[in-house]
């Protein structure tokens, strides 16, 4: 038998993408006159983010490469065999199987596209030490660049269309938190209120886009010392009447992440609580304000911590105060471009899309213990920003239970 080192399964037609084929050429074109610009013939995108964001579709590795393959006439995505004829259908452009029947076979189907002594572009972010090597033994470049910050840079820039589909987002998340809320009450468990509100989402993403593929939406729902971090996974601790909560609900829409994050309490919050609540509700207020054109994401970061630094509260800030939304997940992309942090200079631009979450950690042992964070997300017009998100925010609506 015959075992090929790659082939084209070109089973079934194509599905519907989450994009029109109009959109996936403009984002290609733009790649292509970036490239252009840095002497690139060909570029080999191996991220998730990128090679969704080029070709729509989003590959599942579990260990195995991917790749889109961009040249000036072509882009072809490079898939393992176990996927089929799957990422065929969801993809935009042509498509080849690599097979497992020998080592490397996925760098012999990059090279069989991209060709060999030719000046190609990679992801410097993502691509490992040990398949750069490859990349120099099978395409044997002539030079290499890292096209990371270029393709990063296009895609802070949001189409209308992708406006649309995180608009949808921002909605379907909203839907969550409400479901979140609705479950919490003394004596459930964390994992129990994350289950209901991952539910809902699901269900209306479902509803609204009944030709996608569904996966990866999700939500942590913290409780009591729980709520210090940001980022702390669901527990199966029992909330109590007095606990601080955060609902953190994200919904995934082929590949696009958006975001509620909210501060609770059940029954009733303390005085002290209230103080540090009300005083992040205020610098989430004041951050919404200055999102705007013109202004650099240093500069809104420094007017925010001249806020808290005047309240005493600059010290229980415990990361940046917004960041960008795309394709992006908690395990691929970021478009650490836009983040707003000191050291990030970037000037914000209509169509840019970017959150608002200011975050008070108070540690265990003092009045009002824990952690305090709002999340909207806004997209930057022509002379302001359009917050996205509607579940309301502070104490008079989330006090619950």
């Amino acid at each position: 038998m015959d075992r090929p080192a790659f082939y084209r399964f070109h089973n079934g037609p194509k599905a519907p993408l989450p994009f029109a084929p109009e959109e996936y050429e403009a984002r290609l074109s733009g790649l292509r006159d970036r490239m252009t610009r840095m002497g690139i013939e060909v570029c080999v995108l191996t991220s998730m983010h990128n090679v969704a964001y080029y070709s729509g579709f989003l590959y599942c590795a579990f260990g195995r490469p991917y790749a889109v393959v961009v040249t000036p006439t072509d882009s072809v995505t490079i898939s393992a065999g176990i996927d089929a004829g799957q990422p065929w259908r969801r993809c935009h452009g042509d498509n080849i199987t690599y097979t497992d029947w020998a080592r490397d076979n996925f760098w012999r189907a990059v090279a069989h596209v991209a060709g060999t002594g030719r000046a190609i572009g990679f992801e410097g972010d993502h691509l490992t030490l040990a398949q750069v090597e490859k990349l120099d033994a099978f395409l044997s470049p002539a030079s290499r660049a890292d096209v990371a910050p270029a393709t990063m840079e296009q895609r802070m820039r949001k189409s209308p269309a992708e406006i649309d589909l995180i608009r949808a987002g921002a909605a379907v998340a909203d839907a969550g938190g409400y479901a979140i809320r609705q479950a919490i009450r003394p004596g459930i468990r964390e994992i129990d209120v994350a289950m209901a509100g991952r539910d809902a989402m699901e269900l209306e993403i479902a509803s609204r886009f009944p030709e996608a593929e569904y996966r990866d939406t999700w939500v942590w729902f913290q409780s009591g010392l729980n709520t210090d971090g940001a980022h702390n996974p669901v527990t199966a601790r029992a909330i109590e009447p007095g606990d601080i909560l955060s609902l953190n609900a994200f919904p995934m829409i082929s590949g696009y992440y958006t975001a509620l994050e909210r501060t609770l309490f059940v029954g009733h919050a303390d005085k002290a609580s209230l103080k540090f609540w009300e005083a992040n509700v205020a610098t989430h207020e004041l951050g919404i304000s200055l999102l705007k054109p013109g202004v650099s994401c240093a500069e809104v970061t420094a007017k925010l911590n001249d806020f808290l630094a005047e309240r005493d509260l600059l010290q229980y800030r415990t990361f940046g105060y917004g960041h960008s939304f795309g394709l992006l997940s908690h395990y691929y992309g970021r478009e650490a471009g836009l983040e707003l942090r000191e050291d990030i200079d970037t000037v914000l631009e209509p169509g840019m899309v970017i959150s608002m979450e200011p975050m008070l950690t108070i540690p265990r042992g003092q009045p009002g213990a824990g952690g305090y964070r709002e999340h909207d997300i806004l997209v930057i017009t022509e002379d302001g920003a359009e917050n996205i998100t509607g579940y309301p925010y502070g104490p008079e609506f989330n006090i619950v239970g």
